[in-house]
């Protein structure tokens, strides 16, 4: 598989919390950080998506938004 986006961290999934039309998946990357996606259910779903599972997390954004008090 060959992508366009370049930032493309793996993990394992920590943790995946399905609702009702979504899910909430933690993944823990390398050296203990984490990261957390809300995908369709229905993607979960399809790929599987359960604790210890190897993972992607592909960001593609054109921007990045920061903010301070």
């Amino acid at each position: 598989m060959k992508l366009s986006a370049r930032n493309v961290l793996k993990g394992k999934v920590k943790e995946a919390k399905p609702g009702v039309v979504n899910t909430e998946v933690t993944i823990e990357l390398p050296g203990g950080l984490e990261i957390v996606s809300i995908i369709t259910k229905a993607s979960a779903e399809n790929l599987a998506l359960a604790p210890g599972k190897d993972v992607y997390a592909v960001i593609k954004a054109s921007h990045v938004m920061l903010a301070v008090d």
